[in-house]
């Protein structure tokens, strides 16, 4: 825990004297809580507290109302414009906590109170998010409480200045293509542009477990169909066999196993039909899906898709209510897969086939310290 706080409060925060600190908490270990409030007052930073209960929030949300959300959203925006950084710890005993919450409640939660406070503060660029393990978490991934505790600690403390040496070769290559194609499970052949937009990488900076190269297709340049092969859990409702089809960026055909529920979400605003965020998972250390798009989005040979709001750092324009992550994995046990750059195959069945990426690849990652040879490759790159 007091590594994980170090890199909380260091690397992603880096805090100076005399900055003030959001620290949102639900359900985390006191001792936790202690770590970050101790080294952000040792580090000269002003810590600010604020509890959170997820069954208290869904009573709430049972009768949510635009007014009351708007109220809510004025005085976080209030609060939150008097911060320098945020920092958000999520335990949650029960992924699915709000499912039984009617969807114009939550429609209503998002529209009126989420989005605008979440809006401003990703706006800052000042935010790290972290979901904390749980009996719940562990039951998903199929381990025990004790084994995923080991696991989490494993993924969310990797080197994560090795992973920002080992991106910058994609994020370069990626800058410098035009047409993404990727083929893979069942009907999997879909193609977009990504010229001009930016590329960014995310290690340790926002989210903890980190671990993505990210873009965004041109608006209206994604044809084609997609099957993830991964269950998707959104605003407390879990989704199987997601496969989208696009005509000219928009979703066009959707069906999983709740259809009706699926294109009641893509039918939130005008941009939850297009895609906001295209991106590759490069976690060595997340092998497997278990449900948590945190988690699920960062996995080595994954890639995932993001019907809805894109991100500031690759803004393609798309403006939207929903900002969902869906993941397909391409390693051999999930089907494999192939993705090309204007025509050049560049990952096969969830691994870099170029000697430039092979850093990217686990067994680089994974490695104590990188090699003399792999170092000068990747800086050359």
């Amino acid at each position: 825990m007091a590594k994980l706080a170090d890199i909380i409060v260091d690397h992603s925060c880096k805090i100076q004297p005399g900055e003030k600190v959001f620290i949102g908490l639900t359900n985390i270990p006191p001792d936790m809580a202690c770590l970050l409030i101790n080294k952000i007052g040792e580090r000269g930073g002003m810590p600010f507290i604020q509890l959170g209960n997820p069954r208290i929030s869904k009573a709430m949300y049972n009768y949510a109302s635009p007014e009351q959300m708007s109220i809510l959203a004025r005085r976080d925006l209030a609060f939150a414009k008097e911060m320098d950084h945020f920092i958000s710890l999520v335990a949650e005993d029960n992924l699915f906590e709000f499912s039984d919450v009617p969807e114009d409640n939550m429609k209503i939660v998002l529209s009126n109170w989420s989005r605008p406070v979440c809006e401003y503060i990703d706006s800052t660029g000042k935010w790290v998010f972290l979901r904390w393990p749980t009996p719940a978490m562990a039951q998903f991934a199929g381990m025990s409480a004790e084994a995923f505790e080991d696991y989490f600690f494993d993924v969310c403390t990797l080197d994560y200045e090795k992973m920002t040496r080992a991106g910058a070769p994609l994020m370069d290559r990626l800058s410098n293509t035009d047409i993404v194609r990727i083929k893979g499970v069942r009907d999997t052949d879909i193609e977009f542009s990504v010229q001009g937009i930016p590329v960014g990488l995310s290690a340790g900076e926002r989210n903890i477990p980190d671990g993505e190269v990210f873009t965004a297709p041109i608006k209206e340049s994604v044809n084609g169909v997609i099957n993830f092969n991964t269950r998707s859990v959104y605003n407390g409702k879990c989704f199987e066999d997601i496969r989208l089809v696009f005509k000219n960026g928009k979703i066009i055909e959707a069906v999983s196993s709740d259809t009706s529920t699926l294109n009641d979400i893509l039918d939130t605003d005008s941009g939850s039909r297009y895609i906001g965020e295209f991106a590759f998972g490069i976690n060595p250390h997340i092998k497997r899906a278990m449900q948590d798009s945190l988690f699920d989005e960062k996995i080595s040979g994954s890639i995932h898709l993001t019907p809805g709001q894109s991100l500031n750092e690759a803004n393609n324009g798309n403006s939207s209510g929903i900002h969902w992550d869906m993941v397909m994995i391409q390693t051999p046990e999930y089907g494999g897969g192939e993705i090309y750059f204007d025509g050049e195959l560049i990952r096969k069945n969830g691994l870099f086939v170029s000697e430039y990426l092979h850093c990217l690849n686990p067994e680089s990652l994974l490695c104590s310290e990188a090699s003399d040879a792999e170092r000068v490759l990747c800086d050359a790159a």
